[in-house]
């Protein structure tokens, strides 16, 4: 037995002209408070409250934030400043002093101070050893 499957499921149907239920639900609302805001409020404080008010709903009926209605974006906003944190880990400073202790010279330095070679000295032996070599092949 062959059952369809209901595709575009994420896509809410178009119900008052080129709006959904939700959309015409803000819109109507928002709209209509504006009015009672101006009509009963005197006119410059009326509208002052109203431009807000409107831009308010048309936000919350069309505009979308990385593909999520404004909505969620408000809530997951009131929920992050309500909300109480959890912190798993936090760095703390600790000042300790290290103690460095004299390095006691190594074998092939107390050789190189009796035979009185520099690391200068050293550099150009070395050099002279690996021309030779390389003539010598």
């Amino acid at each position: 037995m062959e059952y369809q499957v209901p595709q575009f499921i994420e896509v809410e149907e178009k119900v008052f002209g080129p709006l959904s239920i939700k959309q015409f639900v803000y819109v109507a609302g928002g709209f209509g408070l504006c009015a009672v805001l101006v009509l009963y409020l005197p006119r410059i404080i009326g509208i002052a409250l109203a431009i807000p008010l409107a831009i308010f709903t048309l936000a919350l009926a069309f505009y979308k934030v990385n593909n999520r209605p404004f909505l969620d974006v408000l809530e997951s906003g009131f929920n992050y400043y309500l909300g109480s944190r959890l912190y798993l880990w936090k760095r703390v400073e600790k000042k300790t002093q290290v103690q460095t202790m004299p390095v006691p010279p190594t074998p092939a330095v107390e050789t190189r101070q009796k035979l009185g070679l520099s690391q200068n000295k050293l550099h150009e032996l070395a050099w002279s050893l690996d021309i030779k070599d390389s003539n010598a092949s």
